[in-house]
């Protein structure tokens, strides 16, 4: 071998640089030069008095560490003795560092490449990180919904709700998804994890999926992605009404004459907050909520209730029937304010004793599969029945549709639709009356 190894020191301990020794009578080279390695003086000592020491020493692990440099090292350089190369001292520097810097420069470009890497992640959008950010400003206030105004507090509540689902699938299946993984197959997944693993109803599943797809259309719109698949109309999952219920005139009559004397106070609270909802046709979030503040008297006696709704943030203005008007002063304008379940729980018993006892077919769902029960109709009266026996008995008596939106504050005829629980015969009856049918 041309390439020997050698220290050069008189110490017996402590740590000493290994020099190559190279060699070639033929290219009449011989020098020492540094290979930029230590090695502990005692042990590389002992590692030469015999072949088993060398071997010993070889394969510990200071030995391995060492010698898978220095091997490399000595085939390199007598392989270019070997086709002549006169190789200068310089060169073999320099070889030799290309060799035991190899392992370091590596290391080097490999954590450069992960910085950058990192540093392109930091500024790529991941669905993930969009999701959580989409959180956090609309919690904050700083994203603002469709109509231009801050989230209701249940819209934050079901937006929030869906992205924690969204998080615990991801756990569940031991996977991050991006924007390119949101696809049908996606949905499928997702929505039988709600089913089977939360037990969730298919129209809380229904919810959780339209948030989603609606998040993912806000980042569409903003370049984050160009994947659009979530908008196939198959990825949305359609919804079972668990609340189509209103109330009939006479059904209405007999809530509001029902005997609730042996009742505690809090059934005639809820029944006027409940009737206060039926006339001004509004969610319970805004017809529990009025206050003197909210209403105005005017010269002439009149009152107008001011609601600035809190799902949609638009504001309407109700001018108040009579008998909206007897409820109001009953209370010196400061409508009390109950818990919405204790409301709930209130016109249940209310509508029991007005005897409203109409079977009525009603759809449940557990785990997506959907059931047909029949139940006594009291049992389904609930603080949004206000809303829609509201709208759908203005309807039957005639109103113009357009002026039911102003109060409701639905934005158009198709959304108010929903809210519009007449049957086809007293639909048809209502055309009929109506006065611009029989002259156009």
């Amino acid at each position: 071998m041309a390439v020997s190894f050698v220290l050069r020191t008189q110490n017996s301990s402590g740590m000493a640089t290994i020099f190559a020794r190279v060699r070639s009578r033929k290219l009449n080279l011989d020098y020492k030069i540094d290979t930029l390695m230590q090695v502990d003086i005692a042990a590389w000592k002992k590692s030469q008095t015999s072949a088993e020491a060398l071997s010993k020493f070889r394969k510990s692990a200071d030995g391995q560490k060492l010698y898978s440099k220095l091997d490399i090292i000595q085939d390199t350089i007598d392989s270019r003795l070997k086709k002549g190369e006169a190789l200068t001292i310089e060169q073999s520097r320099k070889l030799i560092e290309d060799i035991v810097y190899k392992e370091m420069r590596e290391e080097a470009e490999r954590q450069e490449a992960e910085a950058k890497r990192k540093a392109e992640e930091a500024k790529r959008m991941t669905l993930n990180k969009y999701i959580h950010t989409y959180r956090d400003d609309v919690v904050s206030g700083k994203r603002m919904n469709a109509h231009g105004k801050a989230f209701s507090i249940s819209s934050i509540k079901t937006i929030k709700t869906c992205i924690v689902q969204f998080d615990a699938f991801q756990d569940f299946v031991g996977k991050k998804y991006n924007f390119d993984d949101i696809d049908l197959n996606f949905r499928n997944e997702f929505l039988a994890y709600l089913y089977t693993e939360k037990k969730y109803s298919t129209n809380t599943a229904a919810k959780c999926i339209e948030n989603l797809a609606t998040i993912l259309g806000s980042a569409v719109a903003e370049g984050h992605t160009k994947n659009v698949k979530f908008q196939d109309r198959r990825f949305k999952t359609s919804r079972v009404e668990v609340d189509s219920i209103y109330l009939t005139k006479k059904e209405l009559q007999a809530f509001c004459n029902a005997d609730i004397s042996k009742e505690s106070p809090g059934h005639e609270i809820a029944r006027d907050i409940f009737m206060v909802g039926v006339y001004t046709a509004q969610r319970v979030s805004d017809y529990n909520n009025i206050s003197r503040e909210d209403i105005k008297v005017n010269d002439d006696g009149s009152v107008i209730i001011h609601i600035r709704q809190q799902k949609t943030g638009a504001t309407v203005m109700i001018p108040a029937k009579p008998e909206l008007v007897a409820i109001l002063e009953k209370y010196n304008y400061n409508l009390p304010h109950l818990a919405d379940q204790k409301i709930n729980d209130y016109i249940k018993r209310i509508g029991e004793i007005a005897e409203i006892n109409e079977l009525v077919e009603v759809e449940t769902s557990k785990g997506g599969v959907t059931q047909k029960t029949y139940v006594p109709k009291y049992k389904l009266i609930q603080t949004h029945t206000a809303r829609r026996t509201g709208a759908t008995l203005m309807y039957l008596a005639g109103m113009n549709v357009f002026n039911i939106c102003a109060m409701t504050g639905h934005t158009s005829i198709k959304m108010l639709k929903k809210y519009i629980k007449a049957d086809s015969l007293q639909k048809a009856e209502t055309i009929l009356s109506d006065e611009a049918y029989m002259k156009w």
